[in-house]
């Protein structure tokens, strides 16, 4: 049943495409003047910077195959670029959102590097090693960290003369930020480039043997991904005013990932409904903070059981395992169908 909701809504979408975009983005800008809440207008902030979270982490697990579950590491190299660039220097907000980016991809340029080689648990093992020494690193490193205090005052940004804080003003950019995450990240995976992560995600050794490099194209993966990651620690910064080195646990990893996995891997939209599924739980049991993560256990374990490629994900993509596409060539031809 779901799948045939997934096709009808894919053919619709296929369709109307532009209508529906344009719709969506109305729909999105309205909505802090629909919603007279800042408590709900918080709660969208959320959903739309893990969106571009867990997008960022979508690149790298879902369209090339690789395994990093140490994504909170990039994001917190982010935060602490614009916290401390801003506090102690001055500099722009607008600038520093691209400084965070290519900073925060050049670590991850550096991260791939040793990991080329690697797969599977193995990988995984490494980026949650490099997400605990980010951490460490902001945890001690007391002169520019703040160390255990973390950074206070990280101003708001200005534009047009108009301080940007508040979550009804804060929205908007989030909101660009995932518009802009969207449209250059479908570029991109409908290139050259999209095309090969793809081609090593399907079957590496084939996509050698037709003459794709693959170390150099998961180290761009791997960039892509953390420069998009480093964005959004940027913006977080200011949004909350203050950052430490807590804020960027192991947890905080786990959390993304947990949106790529139930929203759907290697598809544009999964990560967004991810973010908005796990965002709603967190508020939900907000009174039990504590067994929260046994709620996302137990429905990212009942996701890979009866959906593994996800909500979003096709029936008949090779995310969703052997079962469901052995199970899809035992259905019966009827008469008259080609």
């Amino acid at each position: 049943m779901i799948e045939n909701v997934h096709r009808k809504i894919k053919a619709f979408y296929e369709r109307h495409s532009i209508k529906v975009n344009i719709i969506l983005i109305l729909i999105s800008i309205l909505l802090p003047y629909i919603i007279n809440s800042n408590y709900i207008v918080g709660i969208l902030c959320r959903v739309l910077m893990y969106s571009v979270l867990a997008g960022s982490l979508n690149i790298i697990n879902g369209y090339s195959g690789q395994f990093n579950i140490g994504h909170a590491g990039f994001f917190c190299i982010g935060a602490y670029t614009e916290a401390v660039l801003a506090t102690r220097y001055g500099w722009n907000f607008w600038l520093l959102l691209l400084i965070a980016g290519i900073f925060t991809s050049l670590v991850g340029f550096l991260i791939s590097l040793p990991t080329l080689r690697l797969r599977g648990i193995y990988l995984a093992i490494v980026t949650l090693g490099f997400s605990e020494i980010i951490r460490i690193i902001a945890l001690n490193w007391t002169s520019v960290t703040g160390g255990p205090m973390g950074v206070k005052g990280i101003p708001s940004p200005i534009f047009l003369g108009i301080r940007i804080s508040g979550s009804s003003r804060y929205y908007y950019i989030f909101l660009a930020l995932a518009i802009l995450f969207i449209f250059i990240t479908n570029r991109v995976i409908t290139s050259r480039i999209g095309r090969a992560w793809i081609s090593i995600r399907e079957d590496e050794l084939a996509a050698k043997s037709l003459g794709v490099e693959s170390s150099f194209y998961k180290s761009i993966n791997f960039m892509y991904g953390a420069f998009w990651a480093g964005v959004m620690g940027a913006a977080y910064a200011p949004y909350y005013k203050f950052i430490a080195s807590d804020m960027f646990t192991l947890d905080e990893g786990f959390n993304i990932l947990s949106m790529v996995i139930i929203g759907g891997q290697g598809t544009l939209v999964g990560p967004f409904v991810g973010s908005l599924i796990v965002n709603i739980i967190t508020e939900v049991f907000r009174f039990a903070a504590q067994y929260r993560m046994v709620v996302y256990a137990i429905l990212i374990i009942t996701m890979m059981w009866l959906r593994p490629q996800g909500l979003v994900g096709a029936y008949d993509s090779i995310l969703a395992g052997n079962r469901a596409r052995r199970k899809l060539k035992r259905k019966p031809v009827k008469v008259g169908d080609k």
